[in-house]
């Protein structure tokens, strides 16, 4: 299958209502990290404000932020606690230009629709879904952003507890298919388990069998990578040869991983802080045009409420593409739920799904 990108279809700014509407009003923060009234919230969609005359596209937006005008007349959007005393934030809650703002939520057309329609991803799935066309499409997604994209993945542990799954990920890795990887610190701790001792949680990642004292493989080797201050200095020390987090770090790719309350060690590359966590998701994100989102519901939600539906790239408006697969059909709606309408789920057990993406486009057998 041949991959079509939708096209944009921006704002007709020569109508009337664009060319009266007035521009952007705004009001000095009075103290930091908080907003000043009836200030304007952003949405996953594209958005512009009229400032100076001029409809301007917030090229970075996301959900739930703020707009800052910056002196240059620049679009800064940011979160709330991330404000300044003394910024100039956008304010206005009229979307259809009577606050000089407009929210362009019909841009996206696909030209190669027979009905000529508007360009959706959301759609709610269930067990009983076809999903063969789903992966038809995204093998050929996939080939178009190796060579014109970047592609992140957001893992949850279930990859490490299996043999085919950790081959899979790691040979989409070493083949260009991923460019940044948001997970926590348990797939990352059973990931190296895995290459260290081959248990993930004591269980032998291929036969399933329990070890002798397996119950402590994961923290022996939580310990043995805080001794060697970090995981790339465990990899080499202890000459780990496969996995995600292996092929990661051999590879250069950047990597993020974020603390919960019930995380053993962590490893020393964890973020304690939960919004230093957010921050470090958000620059990966922000560079995303897909991003796969793996049996982890809230870090799938965490990632998805930081894009916006579409990016920027060489001064075009393009698709920002989102998947959510897990075996729940909750955890593959609740993306959507909670307002990311690009996404598109699948209902199916993530390590079958990694294996059958790594064969269809052709770096497994």
């Amino acid at each position: 299958m041949d991959f079509h990108m939708p096209l944009y279809r921006p704002p007709s700014f020569a109508d009337e209502k664009f060319i009266s509407a007035p521009d952007v009003k705004t009001a000095r923060c009075a103290t930091d990290g908080v907003l000043p009234d009836n200030y304007h919230s952003t949405s996953i969609y594209p958005e512009y404000f009229k400032v100076n005359g001029e409809w301007k596209l917030a090229e970075e937006s996301r959900m739930d932020c703020s707009v800052i005008l910056r002196g240059s007349g620049v679009l800064d959007v940011v979160e709330m606690r991330n404000v300044k005393a003394g910024d100039s934030v956008i304010l206005g809650r009229d979307e259809d230009c009577g606050d000089g703002i407009y929210l362009n939520a019909n841009g996206f057309i696909d030209e190669a629709d027979t009905n000529g329609g508007q360009f959706v991803f959301r759609q709610k799935r269930s067990r009983e879904t076809a999903f063969s066309c789903d992966y038809d499409r995204l093998y050929a997604l996939l080939e178009y952003e190796k060579a014109h994209g970047n592609i992140v993945w957001v893992m949850g542990p279930a990859f490490a507890f299996d043999h085919d799954a950790r081959k899979a990920m790691q040979l989409l890795t070493e083949n260009g298919y991923v460019n940044g990887l948001l997970a926590g610190n348990a797939l990352a701790v059973h990931d190296l388990e895995a290459g260290y001792l081959r248990t993930a949680l004591g269980q032998d990642i291929y036969t399933q069998r329990s070890v002798p004292n397996g119950h402590y493989n994961h923290l022996d080797t939580i310990n043995a990578v805080r001794r060697s201050g970090s995981i790339a200095s465990f990899i080499q020390e202890n000459n780990i040869t496969s996995g995600i987090i292996y092929s990661l770090s051999r590879q250069g790719i950047p990597f993020v991983l974020t603390g919960s309350i019930r995380d053993d060690g962590p490893l020393p590359e964890v973020c304690p802080n939960a919004y230093d966590g957010q921050d470090a998701m958000r620059r990966v994100i922000r560079k995303a045009t897909t991003v796969i989102c793996l049996a982890t519901q809230l870090h799938t939600i965490a990632a998805g409420n930081m894009a916006p539906c579409f990016r920027v790239v060489n001064g075009a408006v393009r698709p920002l593409y989102i998947y959510s697969i897990d075996i729940s059909e909750f955890a593959t709606n609740k993306l959507a739920d909670r307002g990311s309408l690009t996404a598109i789920g699948m209902v199916t057990n993530v390590q079958d799904f990694i294996v059958n993406v790594a064969k269809g486009v052709g770096v497994m057998k």
